[in-house]
């Protein structure tokens, strides 16, 4: 969870400089972290992959609980989000990363509370 701490962080300096992309790249490590770091906290294995622990995030926490699907759709927004900012010709928007930014605060602060703070 210190990564996702850190990420989520960076992300916020990086939107207050103007810097959408690596804000966006910032924001989905931010949440990729909290999600590996809940599903740790809940004994599940976590995958090598970013696909694995997406997919891993989908099947063990989100699809038959504890964790509404609002979680598991804000990991996926994330990835789309961030395939955009460091893979393709287009720049994210500011307006958009700083959704982006706001939702890794959100989806870090649901991990830490559903998982990290019961330990």
């Amino acid at each position: 969870m210190t990564k996702a701490l850190q990420a989520a962080a960076s992300a916020k300096v990086l939107l207050d400089t103007g810097d959408a992309d690596g804000a966006c790249n910032r924001a989905y490590y931010a949440i990729f972290d909290a999600a590996r770091a809940a599903l740790r906290a809940s004994g599940h294995d976590v995958g090598k992959t970013h696909k694995g622990v997406l997919n891993a995030f989908s099947d063990r926490l989100v699809k038959n609980g504890p964790l509404p699907k609002e979680m598991g759709r804000l990991l996926k927004h994330a990835e789309t989000f961030r395939y955009v900012a460091d893979y393709e010709g287009d720049n994210v928007e500011l307006s958009d990363a700083r959704e982006m930014v706001e939702q890794a605060e959100t989806f870090v602060a649901a991990m830490q509370a559903e998982f990290i703070a019961r330990r």
